[in-house]
């Protein structure tokens, strides 16, 4: 029994055996003969540091488990809804009910809305929608409030989830038809102008819930009604609001009053930023902007099908392949302890076994690929390691999946017999991505032959392959084949045509797409937009150190009363850190989404876009977001399962303990915090593709650490993004660096796609040249001014192409304001200009001098 017991021990409930347990088997038969039939005995020292270090060897194997993540658009609907409400927002449902009960008594009816008819239900709704537009304020919010209760599912009546989803469904679909979206837009705007409530929270020390109930109850209202018609959206072919759902897209790109919808969120912002109004509840408007912008222009599906539909008006071949789709399909990897840190481990740990032990045989195994999942025979005790500015790769220890114990009986008649069986070969499926090469790099390798060989170039000539020896000609040959001409390209050409011929060169059509007409609505104030969004993405980094001056983004979620109690303290601080979550998820993905579907409407509006968001340090911000313990972050539990919506409504309600406020939390990792760092590596991406300048930024802010320590992010798709931004940075980090992290740049060259004469992993890119850094950022911005001036203000910046009146009568009878000062000096100005200046004017009226 004690040798059953001591060999089912190491095993965990889910079949997991660590290899430090397996690999001190051997050990344990010495330490069971000191020990009587129930495990007791005597134990020395050096037989409790084993076990706690066998511990720690546990928990760090549990740490880097690959992590169950999807990415996609958005959470889970229901997580979705959850996340609008604060946990001190819980009292307000009971206020949402009462006023529903008040005003169903008022229409003599029973305060029961599953039980109307729904013809009932319809005359209710339209009552409503009457005291919406009563002139007393307090009428006005409790019918609000009773629609937001009716939006909520009507809670009070269900008995489950999936009832209250269900409520929510048909009642949402029976508001808007009622016109109730519009409604609350107008009210919405008759808040962001009330002067009053922003006076009084300006006067106010601290800003605390009270002073942003109205506005929470609307933009509430807003976003369930949103939500709803974006999930509905995902079925659109078989769901019976497909009409719903068409005119609510089409409702949300057009104006009400005098701007969008998007562009009056995105006017809150600012506002708020330039503390106009600290009151405004900061985590509603982002949720409800970004939910807005992903339903009016589209998530990944719909990226993908324009991305298709655009590259064949342009006359492309379809892309290759889909980033995302290829990234679901990648496993995670982890670089593998070096050589030299085994050897050491293992010197160490034979240095600490007592002389009396048979010392336990070790050999140094091949290090594995650095993509094969069975990484797991490495020391026991490496320890994980901190990155620094020229460090090795990073240290992490895996598990091996392995059958339960009882299944493997060998280990039990066997101990000593430790070499595990030789894995059976797998046939390798090659690299995840097509190779690309441009025309430009295809025209760079063209030329430099040709100055080797030749002598000569041959500018703009890609086909002449003359005097040339046959590799070269085979070299071309591989280029051309992989050659990938993207939608930029296209219209970059196009643009350079139109600026080079202006008079000639037709403007192309400009479609009046959902992007297009956001850009231009967001264009003017574009710059100020973004900085808005910086700033409250800083203030709620986990990085931040609390400033006077930084904006206070917690008004909505701290009481009026601050927490007396032990358990109250707990629970606002996780209320607190779950609002800031929930901000960074929102402020990443709205600034992903628009740089993805800008710069798929047109390169020149991404890049205006990308520019303010440099000059706005975005850059050194997402930096500083991830310098943190980022394996932390993802498995952070700031939440509190039995008070997310609607759980903390249906049903008979536990008291509420510090035993259960992790009650039902049953995930390893935080999906929204994984999903915000995902954003955000890939909105550094954007910012730094190609552009040598901005590359250079990340290796001004030692980015190349910060970086390898998130590799330790057991995720595939969070690994590619930072493999590629190491990537694009090796040429310049030296060789020492390249020297120490050669299993980094293993990875990269197996997990990120090949560009075929891209020379990254070396510093002989004749584009490394610094001093063209400042002169590529500037030429960019001189061409992004020149299209938006000419596509959207309509104002010529060359004198020479504006249009001239030739007309006598008109230039002759224009009126013209004399200045005053022209008139004081009237006389001496015709004496200097008319009287003083000869002019023949027969040699002027000569045809031959006429230029025809």
């Amino acid at each position: 029994m004690a040798d059953d017991n001591y060999y089912q021990r190491p095993v965990s409930n889910d079949g997991i055996i660590f290899h430090g347990d397996l690999m001190n088997l051997s050990e344990s038969h010495q330490r069971m003969a000191t020990m009587d039939a129930n495990g007791n005995g005597k134990r020395t020292v050096q037989q409790i540091l084993d076990d706690n270090r066998r511990k720690r060897a546990s928990n760090d194997c549990i740490e880097f488990a690959d992590l169950d993540f999807a990415y996609d658009d958005t959470d889970t609907h229901t997580n979705e809804i959850g996340e609008l409400y604060s946990y001190t927002e819980q009292y307000e449902f009971a206020l949402n009910l009462k006023a529903f009960d008040d005003l169903m008594e008022s229409y003599k009816l029973r305060p029961c809305w599953q039980n109307l008819q729904q013809p009932q239900q319809k005359s209710v709704i339209l009552k409503l929608l009457d005291q919406l537009e009563v002139s007393n304020k307090h009428s006005r919010m409790k019918a609000a409030r009773c629609i937001l209760y009716l939006v909520q599912g009507c809670w009070a009546e269900m008995q489950s989830d999936k009832e209250q989803q269900d409520w929510t469904r048909t009642n949402v679909m029976m508001l808007y038809e009622a016109g109730i979206f519009s409604a609350f837009v107008e009210l919405l705007n008759i808040e962001i102008e009330n002067s009053t409530a922003a006076s009084s929270a300006m006067r106010k020390l601290a800003v605390s819930l009270a002073d942003s109930v109205d506005l929470r109850i609307i933009l509430s209202v807003l976003y369930i009604i949103t939500e709803v018609m974006r999930e509905e959206s995902k079925s659109l072919e078989s769901t019976p609001y497909k009409d719903n759902v068409s005119n609510f897209k089409e409702e949300l790109i057009q104006v009400y009053g005098e701007d969008l919808l998007i562009v009056k969120l995105l006017g809150m912002v600012t506002s708020f930023c330039s503390g106009s109004a600290p009151h405004f509840p900061m985590k509603k408007v982002l949720l409800l902007l970004w939910k807005l912008i992903l339903v009016s222009l589209g998530g990944i599906d719909e990226l993908k099908r324009l991305k298709e539909l655009y590259r064949e008006e342009a006359g492309l071949e379809p892309p290759q392949e889909d980033t995302i789709e290829v990234a679901r399909t990648m496993r995670a990897s982890s670089p593998p302890t070096s050589a030299a840190d085994l050897l050491e481990t293992q010197a160490i740990d034979s240095q600490k076994r007592n002389s009396n032990k048979r010392p336990l045989r070790r050999s140094l195994m091949k290090q594995s690929s650095l993509d094969e999942p069975a990484l797991a025979m490495e020391n026991e005790y490496a320890k994980e390691g901190e990155s620094g500015g020229n460090e090795g790769d990073v240290e992490v220890i895996e598990c091996v999946r392995m059958v339960p114990m009882s299944q493997i009986p060998m280990y039990c008649e066997r101990p000593m017999d430790l070499r595990p069986s030789t894995p059976e070969l797998t046939k390798s499926r090659g690299l995840p991505w097509t190779p690309k090469v441009r025309q430009k790099d295809v025209a760079a390798f063209l030329d430099s032959s040709r100055l080797k060989f030749v002598g000569y170039k041959l500018e703009g000539d890609v086909e002449s392959l003359v005097g040339l020896p046959q590799p070269i000609h085979e070299g071309v040959n591989t280029l051309k084949r992989h050659m990938y001409t993207s939608l930029a390209e296209v219209q970059i050409q196009k643009e350079e045509e139109i600026s080079r011929n202006p008079m000639s060169t037709p403007e192309p059509p400009l479609r009046q797409t959902p992007t297009e007409i956001l850009y231009q609505a967001i264009l003017p104030n574009l710059p100020q937009y973004m900085i808005a969004l910086l700033k409250i993405l800083l203030a709620a980094a986990p990085t931040s150190k609390a400033k006077t001056d930084s904006i206070n983004i917690m008004a909505d979620v701290l009481p009026e009363e601050m927490p007396m109690t032990v358990l109250q303290s707990m629970k606002l601080g996780i209320d607190v850190n779950r609002h800031k979550e929930i901000i960074v998820k929102a402020i990443s993905a709205i600034l992903l989404l628009l740089l993805k579907h800008f710069k798929l409407n047109h390169i020149y509006q991404f890049e205006f876009m990308s520019q303010h968001l440099v000059f706005a340090n975005c850059i050194p911000l997402v930096l500083k977001f991830l310098n943190q313990n980022i394996l932390a972050y993802i498995e952070a539990k700031n939440m509190i399962p039995i008070l997310d919506f609607p759980i903390c409504v249906i049903g008979d309600q536990p008291e509420l303990t510090i035993e259960s406020l992790e009650f039902g939390d049953s995930q390893t990792s935080s999906w929204r915090n994984i999903f915000s760092c995902i954003n955000l590596l890939r909105i550094l991406n954007k910012l730094t593709k190609w552009k040598h300048s901005r590359i250079m930024m990340l290796v001004v802010f030692k980015s190349a650490p910060i970086l390898k320590r998130t590799l330790k992010v057991r995720n595939a798709m969070t690994q590619l993004y930072v493999l590629k931004l190491l990537k694009m940075q090796t040429k310049y980090l030296g060789r020492q660096w390249r020297k120490t992290n050669m299993k980094t740049i293993s990875v990269i060259y197996a997990k990120v796609r090949h560009r075929l004469n891209d020379d990254w992993a070396y510093g002989n890119d004749l584009e490394a040249r610094p001093w063209d850094f400042q002169a590529e950022e500037c030429a960019l911005r001189a061409c992004v001014d020149q299209f938006n001036n000419r596509r959207y203000l309509n104002t010529i910046k060359d004198d020479q192409l504006d249009p001239v009146d030739t007309s006598v009568v008109s230039v002759l009878g224009a009126n013209i304001e004399l200045t005053d000062e022209f008139k004081q000096h009237y006389e001496l100005w015709l004496q200097q200009e008319v009287f003083q200046t000869p002019i023949d004017w027969d040699k002027l009226l000569e045809i031959e001098n006429h230029d025809i």
